[in-house]
């Protein structure tokens, strides 16, 4: 679990979507949709039981399927994981960061030390 923590929140939150389904587009507008069995540090991706759409619109059924890391445009992971323990800390974190920020600062200028 270590390594998963010097990892960034987006590929802990790929990590997090193995075994649900998710949708794939790659650069070349291809979309894969299928269920997630095993992601990587790469973000390369096997999917099973998935329906592949081309750019033309033409559709195909597969059952396994890997797709390199590099050829992916975006994914998209299912509102179930709006609830991972990453996002949850993440806003823990930006919470505690705008209270840190909005308290006000003792700023002496060195007029009102005497100084000249």
């Amino acid at each position: 679990m270590a390594l998963a923590q010097k990892l960034g929140a987006p590929l802990q939150l790929l990590f997090e979507g193995e075994g649900h389904i998710i949708t794939v587009e790659l650069k070349n507008g291809d979309s894969y949709r299928g269920v997630l069995t095993e992601a990587e540090d790469t973000m390369n991706c096997q999917l099973k039981e998935v329906t592949l759409t081309n750019r033309e619109g033409r559709v195909q059924r597969l059952e396994h399927v890997f797709l390199r890391g590099g050829t992916i445009k975006f994914i998209v992971l299912p509102d179930i994981l709006k609830q991972a323990p990453i996002l949850k800390r993440i806003s823990q974190i930006r919470e505690s960061k705008s209270k840190s920020s909005n308290k006000p600062t003792s700023v002496k200028s060195a007029r009102s030390s005497g100084k000249k």
